[in-house]
């Protein structure tokens, strides 16, 4: 009997030891490396959550692929919101710094884009609040990028960069004309 009180309190004791390991290291995986986010609301409709309020899709937040506020023109990423820092959002970037903007109802039609920002806007355009809110965006509220929708099973998916149509910078073209 007191073999078996010895032994449990070596498992026992060893859990404990793993759980103080364990923690820590998870903590920084997903402060540094990655975490899984829900996507809620209609904003990203249709490529996220395109069954509406049915279904909420959940995506993998690279956090590492961000770390130098390395970001490019169709990217969906997570930011610190602008109007509520408590709150984070999800939106696709549509143009980097030093970028023309054709804006879809901020307060001016054109904008470049300052050094050290970025445009986002949700692909569904009036039920989003993004730069055509509240303008570019600094790039340290930067806090992940949305590498693959994870959840529902059905719609497993790496997710690629890809700017919905006639979004993005202006030619030079468009800018002379």
């Amino acid at each position: 009997m007191a073999q078996h009180v010895t032994a449990g309190r070596r498992y026992l004791r060893a859990f404990v030891s793993g759980f103080f390991v364990a923690v820590p290291v998870t903590v920084t995986v997903l402060d540094r490396l990655a975490y899984v986010a829900r996507v809620e609301g209609a904003s990203m409709q249709p490529f996220l959550n395109p069954e509406g309020g049915l279904e909420s899709d959940v995506v993998l937040l690279n956090r590492w692929s961000v770390r130098n506020y390395q970001v490019q023109r169709g990217d969906i990423v997570s930011i610190l919101s602008p109007r509520n820092p408590q709150q984070k959002i999800i939106k696709r970037v549509i143009g980097l710094e030093g970028d023309f903007i054709r804006t879809l109802g901020y307060k001016k039609r054109y904008v470049r884009i300052p050094d050290g920002h970025f445009w986002i806007e949700g692909d569904h355009h009036g039920h989003s609040l993004d730069s055509n809110s509240f303008g570019p965006v600094s790039v340290g509220l930067l806090h992940g990028r949305a590498s693959h929708i994870i959840w529902p099973p059905n719609r497993w998916q790496r997710i690629k960069p890809c700017l919905p149509p006639n979004r993005g910078p202006l030619d030079s073209e468009e800018e002379d004309g």
